[in-house]
């Protein structure tokens, strides 16, 4: 089974494929333009970042709550054998569309992982160990079969399997259901949100501060802006580092031993 380690990103293994391969468009999240394929100004000859240090300040704070989940170091340096689009410029175009496809792989995952883990899915254990075993193979595969792979396909399918485990987790507590829903902006301050399904759900600059989220699912919800001070994220479920790091919190979030605290919280 993929541990954990393998799923947390490694960027000393890496070609710096997240500052190559994706497209940057400039935005409260990015200072500059930037076509997939061209490698970021400020990525420097080691794969390093040359302002890694202060990205937020610079302009970049999207590039602080992105997370490719372990996909770079596996496609460096298992996909293409630990050469680099600089040292081999003839992979560089299969390399750069390899990338966001173990990506996707990668983060389904650490929400496998992380459903297997949780108080409840035992049941579903079996289908999850299918899903986690399926999903692995599909990352190993080489690259003309990876870039072919239709992974939307295959999220759909693991997303039957999570979604079984969202409520086998939630079974007793389970609230309402915002799956999906525009709450951009909602004053949900000292909110009881229990048990929750807030799936895909936009919260973007929404004042949760003080709420309770416990066992509530935030699958691919929009944290974008979002006030957590004071809220209790501490057994919230599916939760990502990039949806903390794009949210707004501080020393009185309440966060599982699982989740570092980002440093731009006051």
């Amino acid at each position: 089974m993929t541990t954990d380690l393998q799923l947390r990103a490694d960027c000393s293994a890496c070609a710096g494929l997240c500052c190559v391969a994706l497209g940057l468009s400039r935005s409260a999240d990015f200072a500059i333009d930037k076509p997939a394929g061209e490698p970021c100004r400020n990525l420097l000859d080691d794969f390093r970042c040359g302002i890694h240090d202060r990205l937020r300040p610079a302009g970049f704070a999207g590039c602080v709550a992105y997370d490719c989940f372990g996909a770079g170091q596996r496609v460096t340096q298992h996909t293409f054998g630990g050469r680099t689009w600089r040292d081999t410029p003839e992979i560089a175009a299969d390399m750069f569309a390899v990338f966001p496809v173990v990506r996707q792989l990668h983060e389904l995952l650490a929400y496998l992982t992380e459903a297997r883990a949780l108080p409840g899915t035992t049941p579903l254990h079996a289908d999850l160990d299918a899903a986690i075993a399926e999903t692995d193979s599909l990352a190993r595969q080489g690259i003309d079969a990876l870039r072919s792979l239709d992974v939307e396909f295959h999220r759909r399918r693991v997303n039957e399997v999570l979604v079984r485990a969202s409520e086998h987790a939630r079974a007793g507590t389970r609230g309402a259901d915002h799956r999906g829903a525009d709450l951009v902006g909602a004053q949900l301050r000292g909110a009881d949100l229990s048990g929750a399904c807030l799936r895909g759900a936009l919260l973007i600059g929404a004042d949760l501060r003080g709420a309770t989220l416990r066992l509530a699912d935030v699958t691919g919800a929009d944290l974008r802006g979002a006030n957590v001070s004071g809220a209790d994220l501490s057994h919230t479920l599916f939760l990502t580092g990039p949806q903390l790091e794009s949210a707004r919190g501080g020393a009185s979030t309440r966060l599982s031993p699982a989740h570092a605290r980002p440093a731009h919280w006051s």
